[in-house]
């Protein structure tokens, strides 16, 4: 099977690298938007009918959060527009589509775990343009699949884990969000899961929830990033009006993934051990 992998040079694109080395049966083509602009619907159209493509595995992504806010009209053009086209011509050349969401279509004011059915009130442009982006893909393809995922982390690219770890080599204390909570997912997990959806040619299509298992605040992950890797740095809980930023952050947004650990017969691990596998991998 030959399987296109659009954001190419991104960390779940790297992660899905790492996954895939031995499965020589599966054909991988990396692009960037040098390689393949998404938001190109004539250029989407000639690469998909110049490549035999059996699945697409949309990592591109706008996912600068605070950004997105006053540059709207490019987060729209690649979270929505470059979704629309993937899934326009994985129709016309029957491709099955993987396509990456986020806890951010939820506005955070729940108390329990948001599930696929809850309805999405997305409070920043980023999460509503994603949004957006998975309704195109709905309205226009059926053989997809959507999951949404939290907090993406790994050993590549930049990601909080990461930024904790740069911090902490210079700075002797900081101060960590405490009143936003949901679950990091290891990115290398949820390569994984598209793996197994892969090899298995799945046909239940549809909207998934995935991140790893457990609850967090931003505090809390920090925490256990300078516990496990056991550096010095002390870290301190701050409110969200302490540290404030020009897009507003869901509050809550722990995902049920009871759906996709029944449809694909999967377990997810921990995040704390998954973490841990990412420090021993650094």
């Amino acid at each position: 099977m030959k399987i296109l992998v659009t954001g190419g040079n991104g960390q779940l694109a790297a992660c899905i690298k790492d996954v895939s080395k031995g499965l020589n049966d599966l054909e991988f083509i990396y692009t960037d938007s040098e390689d393949l602009d998404i938001t190109n619907q004539q250029h989407v159209a000639e690469f998909f009918q110049n490549n035999n493509i059996d699945w697409c595995i949309n990592c591109a992504a706008y996912t600068a959060v605070d950004k997105a806010e006053t540059d709207v009209d490019l987060a729209r053009k690649v979270n929505k527009d470059g979704a629309k086209n993937l899934a326009l011509a994985c129709k016309s050349k029957n491709v099955k589509l993987i396509h990456v969401s986020t806890d951010f279509v939820f506005d955070g004011t729940s108390s329990t775990l948001y599930s696929e059915t809850d309805s999405s009130e997305p409070i920043g442009v980023y999460g509503l343009t994603k949004l957006e982006g998975e309704h195109a893909i709905q309205d226009n393809l059926e053989s997809y699949f959507i999951l949404r995922t939290s907090w993406l982390y790994s050993e590549h690219a930049n990601n909080f884990m990461k930024t904790m770890l740069r911090l902490a080599e210079t700075r002797p204390e900081l101060s960590v969000v405490a009143d936003q909570i949901g679950t990091p997912t290891y990115a290398t997990d949820l390569a994984s899961v598209m793996l197994n959806i892969i090899n298995n040619n799945s046909t239940n299509y549809g909207l998934y929830h995935y991140s790893n298992e457990g609850v967090a605040s931003w505090y809390d992950f920090a925490a256990a990033i300078f516990e496990i890797a056991d550096t010095k740095t002390k870290v301190f809980p701050i409110k969200t009006e302490a540290y404030p930023t020009p897009a507003a952050r869901p509050q809550f947004s722990v995902m049920d993934k009871s759906k996709i650990k029944e449809t694909f017969k999967i377990e997810i691990p921990h995040w704390r051990d998954s973490l841990k596998v990412a420090l021993k991998n650094l």
